[in-house]
């Protein structure tokens, strides 16, 4: 069975962000709103509880291996549960993680994208910098949906497809997208054939990746903001969600609308921003989300399918 651990479920700089004093940030260090707190976003995915792929380094990463017992020590003096880490893009808040997992014993398994790769050995060279400590091994990811396997991780068969993206600021090719900026991922049981979408930056659904979604039993998708002016409503900034490279969920052609079509599968948002009124168990956004059959993930949350 295909078993997906959320680590982590906010989007960069966590929920509360270190220095937000909006609304949702106040409140749940107040404990005057009903939220919960949240790291920022990665998944551990599994067929077997012993072999786990991490998806995304988080740099709250010590953090979720101390809350998840199965990524911990437990067959020699030294040991973890993670058999490789496969990047969705070259995000600081997907990739910082990198470093603390430098006491690794041998190499890091790492798979991603050439595009991502790049970022990660010149504007961010956090694979540069770990040659002084355990190392990479790296495998590059085919980004045209091609099904492969990751070493250590039996069962699962995985599938990366390319998503209309931005790359991060330090990027070479910043004002120059390339395919591979930032991917969704496929992964299948190989025994009961059943799927799963994950793609916590996503601009838009295109017409590539409607079949896959189709064809999945659980979409974990992009649910950064609520609406494009979130960041200017809030009074935090004035970033828009799309241009960040996230479909906001309300309004014409947002996630709710846009995940209408796809009624059989289980819809699961992660990558929740800080400002997000999601965030609130009791609000009226998260009713709506509950009429529209959606759900908001959440750090701990375990997923099978």
């Amino acid at each position: 069975m295909l078993k997906i651990k959320v680590l982590g479920s906010g989007a960069g700089g966590g929920f509360p962000q270190w220095n937000c004093n909006c609304d949702n940030c106040a409140g749940v260090r107040a404990g005057t709103v009903d939220a919960r707190p949240r790291m920022q976003s990665s998944i551990a995915v599994s067929s077997n509880d012993v072999d786990w792929l991490l998806v995304n380094a988080s740099p709250d990463i010590r953090q979720q291996i101390l809350a998840v017992p199965l990524l911990q020590p437990a067959r020699a003096k030294r040991d973890t549960g993670i058999r490789a880490v496969l990047l969705i893009d070259s995000q600081i808040d997907h990739t910082t993680g990198l470093l603390m997992l430098r006491e690794h014993g041998q190499p890091l398994e790492l798979y991603c994208s050439a595009m991502v790769y790049q970022d990660l050995t010149t504007g961010f060279p956090v694979l540069r910098m770990l040659e002084h400590y355990c190392g990479v091994n790296w495998h590059e990811l085919p980004i045209d949906g091609s099904p492969f396997a990751i070493g250590g991780i039996d069962g699962l068969s995985f599938a990366a497809l390319a998503l209309s993206s931005k790359a991060p600021p330090y990027s070479p090719h910043r004002e120059d997208p390339h395919p591979g900026d930032n991917i969704g991922l496929q992964v299948r049981d190989l025994h009961s054939g059943r799927s799963a979408f994950y793609a916590p930056g996503l601009a838009r659904i295109e017409s590539h990746l409607e079949p896959v979604m189709h064809a999945a039993d659980l979409l974990l998708v992009d649910g950064t903001c609520w609406t494009d002016d979130e960041m200017e409503r809030r009074g935090v900034g004035t970033r828009r969600s799309l241009a960040m490279g996230h479909l906001p969920q309300s309004g014409p052609g947002g996630m709710i609308e846009a995940l209408g079509p796809f009624a059989r599968q289980r819809k699961v948002l992660i990558h929740i921003n800080n400002t997000n009124p999601i965030l609130v168990e009791d609000s009226a956004e998260r009713r709506q989300l509950g009429a529209a059959g959606i759900e908001v993930a959440h750090d701990g949350m375990e997923l099978s399918v």
